[in-house]
């Protein structure tokens, strides 16, 4: 690993554990469920006020407002960044967003041992992400752990490589990121690219430089099920992914 990606581990290698409300008894929301093929878009809404790609993304904007904006635009579920350091996301955000909405709410992270499986659980989450590239051979493992906590999870993946690895891994869950974790490159292209490999043996999620819904449409046309979309939606409005005049 290079870049910012080792940065933002070593952050999180330092960051103190979860310590705010016990969510841990929700009954949970299935991510898989919500995202299931159909003839329809499925968007899973993201809320994060900053990225290192991005940069400011209106930094004081209130995750619930957000949040309940793209439940009444029509998204499938939700994604909350929890990151503090370079997303300026918190736990907080999550719990409050859980609490308010109706849908499955995925935890955004650099998610990497056990212990953050269950932390996801006490704050409520429905579903976690995994990047392969982050959590490699401990992939199956905490994909064990995942199910043993009654949540699910986005197993991400960049390369040819990395969907072989979340097949083996039994994931059911696979977002390719169309984004180089190293270089912070977008080619959309990827995900073009990577969905033959899955073959109808996962749910396939499209992340990153997704812009407009005509995108959106092309990529289901060859095969991707859902779309995990946050900066188009954030400084845009609904209206260009789901083509209503809705705002956060």
């Amino acid at each position: 690993m290079s870049g910012i990606l080792t940065q933002i581990l070593r952050a999180k290698a330092n960051r103190p554990g979860y310590s705010g409300p016990d969510r841990s008894d929700l009954p949970r929301r299935s991510l898989l469920a919500a995202l299931q093929p159909t003839q329809e878009l499925a968007v899973i809404a993201e809320f994060k006020r900053r990225s290192p790609s991005g940069g400011d993304l209106q930094v004081g904007r209130d995750a619930v407002a957000t949040a309940m904006a793209y439940q009444a635009a029509g998204a499938a579920a939700l994604s909350v960044l929890t990151e503090p350091d370079f997303f300026s996301g918190s736990p907080s955000d999550l719990v409050n967003v859980r609490q308010a909405s109706r849908l499955p709410v995925l935890r955004k992270d650099f998610l990497t041992d056990e212990a953050d499986v269950w932390e996801s659980r006490a704050m409520g989450a429905d579903a976690i992400l995994l990047i392969v590239r982050v959590v490699g051979e401990r992939l199956g493992r905490l994909l064990e752990k995942t199910q043993e906590a009654g949540l699910e999870a986005l197993v991400e993946v960049h390369d040819a490589p990395e969907v072989m690895a979340a097949l083996a891994a039994g994931a059911q869950l696979i977002g390719i990121n169309n984004r180089d974790l190293d270089t912070l490159q977008t080619d959309v292209s990827v995900s073009a690219r990577l969905v033959p490999l899955v073959a109808e043996q996962a749910v396939v999620v499209s992340e990153s430089g997704l812009q407009s819904r005509s995108q959106c449409l092309q990529l289901h046309a060859l095969g991707v099920d859902a779309f995990l979309i946050g900066e188009a939606l954030l400084r845009g409005g609904t209206d260009a992914i789901f083509g209503q005049a809705v705002r956060p």
